[in-house]
């Protein structure tokens, strides 16, 4: 499968089963659109009438399509199926668990989907113990791989710090011993950062996530403290500080957008003009009908951000002042491998995630629900929980007949479990509205590449 489309100003052809991208010329763009339809001199003729080019230049056009079909980086044939099925019987190893350390929070989100932290649940802090023992159970279950990674999530992982040091302290401690390496991940809203959180995450932390929504009046709206105050005012000094302080190391201001806010570039554009050059904003997780869930008349408006953001990011890397952003971020020349593609995100086999309780859940979006309800740290995967680890080892863009003319499927590997099962009730299900977001996302992202290589190139 080939899809071609145009985007900031390219014209782009990809190859759905090689990943093979394409930028092309009107006249190759056109010889693409009717490769699979006509051959011989029918195309010629068809090509050189279309374009205007004489049939000379024509048939050369075509034999240059013809060396990338020949190549297998066009119209290639899609051999991965077979794969599948051994990939859900593989060996399940552990490379990474979201510690839940805190289902508490001191923000009053009304759009959360982890009910302010409580996850449907009773307010609760992880004990050291248990964060002890969910090292343990990472290392216990890891086999052979060196590098292990630990989210500190919540609720609000600040409210619980002192365990985060003590379980990041006692991971390093056994990394040697183990011939380990752990990367960790610290999400906050900021409420609580101070220079005590600055230094250490600037020594402990591979990555920390800040939530901030983009505009005063966006962020405030949901996130707010309990007695109704907006945190804006609060976090974005703190924020400022905390990423001047991170240099070049990893972090996002990672933000959520609704109903309220489809045009989120005006959040992205607040977000520069902070000073923050690592970004993410993502629409928000929320059944439909609450008033903040993304309604399909914002579905275009939604769509028009992508690629406001795409004409944004390349302008400003060619004035020198680029920024990154999360979801656009695709390595074309290096990976990931095609196993990881058919495989998906890991959630239930790969990734798992720990509740203050020491329960195992596929990942963060489930905890709370007993149906995914994996075992703990202390006994591991119960036999229930093995039937949920098959069931997500089949989860991947070839156990849903909907993927199947979807040129997108190897890059989202069948889409995020989670939006499956809370808009189908079945983790093979689909998110449609989901689906159309991410082939928007998808085309403005490689646009954004497009404009890389062909910038490079020219230098």
């Amino acid at each position: 499968m080939v899809h071609l489309f145009k985007r900031s100003g390219y014209n782009i052809a990809v190859d759905t089963a090689s990943a093979s991208v394409h930028v092309l010329d009107d006249v190759a763009y056109e010889a693409v659109s009717l490769y699979d339809k006509m051959s011989g001199e029918e195309l010629v003729r068809t090509l050189a009438k279309r374009t205007g080019v004489s049939e000379d230049e024509a048939k050369e056009c075509i034999a240059d399509i013809d060396g990338l079909v020949a190549a297998g980086t066009l119209f290639s044939e899609d051999k991965f199926r077979p794969d599948v099925e051994a990939l859900a019987k593989r060996g399940s190893v552990v490379k990474a668990l979201c510690l839940h350390v805190a289902h508490t929070c001191n923000l009053d989100c009304d759009y959360c989907f982890a009910s302010q932290g409580k996850y449907h649940g009773e307010r609760a802090l992880m004990s050291e113990e248990v964060g002890r023992r969910a090292i343990d159970f990472l290392i216990e279950n890891s086999g052979t791989r060196h590098n292990l990674e630990g989210d500190f999530f919540g609720g609000e992982p600040l409210m619980n710090f002192d365990v985060v040091k003590k379980t990041v302290a006692y991971a390093r401690s056994k990394e040697k011993e183990c011939g380990k390496l752990f990367r960790f991940t610290l999400t906050t809203n900021g409420m609580l950062v101070d220079d005590d959180v600055i230094d250490f995450a600037d020594r402990e932390m591979n990555n920390v996530v800040m939530s901030l929504d983009g505009r005063r009046e966006v962020n405030d709206r949901f996130r707010k403290t309990a007695g109704g105050v907006g945190s804006f005012d609060i976090i974005v000094p703190k924020f400022q500080r905390f990423a001047k302080e991170r240099g070049e190391k990893e972090y996002y201001i990672r933000g959520t957008f609704t109903h309220y806010n489809p045009d989120f570039m005006r959040d992205i554009d607040v977000m520069l003009d902070l000073g923050f050059d690592r970004l993410s904003m993502e629409p928000v997780v929320a059944p439909p009908s609450s008033p903040c869930a993304l309604t399909e008349e914002d579905k275009a408006t939604v769509m028009r951000q992508y690629e406001l953001l795409a004409e944004k990011m390349i302008e400003r890397r060619r004035a020198g002042t680029p920024f990154v952003f999360y979801h656009y971020m695709l390595d074309l020349e290096h990976g990931p491998c095609i196993y990881k593609r058919i495989s998906g995100c890991g959630s239930g086999t790969e990734y798992l995630a720990v509740t203050p309780t020491g329960e195992l859940y596929p990942c963060h979006q489930f905890v709370g629900e007993k149906r995914f309800l994996m075992g703990d740290i202390f006994r591991g995967i119960t036999e229930e929980g093995e039937k949920v680890r098959a069931e997500f080892k089949r989860c991947n863009a070839y156990s849903k007949p909907e993927c199947d003319e979807c040129w997108a499927r190897l890059y989202c590997s069948g889409g995020c479990a989670a939006n499956a099962w809370h808009a189908a009730g079945d983790v093979n299900g689909v998110y449609s509205y989901g689906c159309d977001l991410f082939r928007c996302r998808m085309e403005c992202a490689l646009a954004v590449k497009a404009s890389e290589a062909l910038d490079a190139a020219e230098e």
